[in-house]
């Protein structure tokens, strides 16, 4: 299928791994010029030598999306490399602050949703003008099934997130008549280093292979998980990539969840 989107220009932050890196593959291979984005120098370098794209069809620019300076000059290298990007996908975040609400101080709010809230925040408002300037345009920043489904052991996450689609849901009322479409899509338990993490830290308190963590964890947290599994990044990079294409040109306002049906309401 012709996603319609040869020749388009697309940043996607987050992209050293996981939904990020193969978000970033699908819209290389669907014909996008694509510029990514993390922290990490040396980790960003290496995600770009795993991707393939014919020449000046992909860079790669270190920037943390916390830091209003780091975005600016994130900025100003797409610009020199791209101009004006067409696309914007936000994949950045982290777990944060876990354990029950009395455990967790206001370092451990602040830390959580100075990434996973205010990161997105910032991003989006050093990059609107681009998106603003060429009747079409496309904006996916990431939530998750903890915005709708809050877990008890990491409300700062949950509620990261939760702004994050109030946040996307706002701005796609506010541009789609200019052709900016904004939408947001909501993973559960995907295979990412995130998750890897997680599931280590489990495996290491109950004395048990990171294998019997997973399954645990999937019968003990995610009962509704239907797939009894983990999701693959490329699952959800597939539902980001059409959101980002001409078939989505009716898609606004919404979240789509790639959630294997942990979401337990409807």
């Amino acid at each position: 299928m012709d996603l319609g989107i040869t020749g388009r220009k697309a940043l996607v932050t987050g992209a050293d791994s996981g939904i990020g890196w193969n978000t970033a593959r699908l819209l290389l291979e669907e014909g996008a010029t694509v510029v990514i984005s993390d922290r990490d120098p040396e980790r960003l370098e290496a995600a770009a030598a795993r991707l393939s794209a014919d020449e000046g069809r992909l860079h790669a620019f270190a920037a943390d999306i916390t830091k209003v300076d780091d975005l600016r000059e994130l900025h100003e290298k797409t610009q020199g490399a791209v101009g004006d990007i067409d696309i914007l996908v936000q994949c950045a975040g982290v777990t944060g602050a876990q354990g029950l609400f009395h455990e967790i101080d206001d370092e451990g709010w602040t830390s959580t949703l100075e990434v996973d809230l205010l990161g997105p925040v910032r991003l989006v408002r050093e990059f609107l003008p681009d998106l603003r300037t060429g009747e079409w345009g496309r904006l996916v920043l990431t939530a998750s099934e903890d915005a709708l489904q809050p877990y008890d052991d990491e409300l700062p996450y949950c509620a990261a997130k939760a702004g994050v689609m109030s946040f996307a849901k706002g701005l796609s009322r506010s541009y789609a008549q200019e052709g900016l479409l904004v939408n947001t899509v909501g993973p559960a338990f995907i295979n990412t280093p995130m998750t890897d993490a997680m599931m280590a830290k489990r495996a290491d308190e109950r004395g048990s292979s990171v294998e019997e963590a997973i399954e645990s964890f999937l019968d003990e947290e995610r009962p509704y998980m239907e797939l009894k599994r983990r999701g693959e990044p490329e699952e959800v990079a597939n539902v980001i990539v059409f959101l980002c294409s001409d078939r989505a040109s009716f898609v606004n306002g919404s979240n789509y969840r790639v959630d294997s049906g942990s979401v337990a309401t409807i």
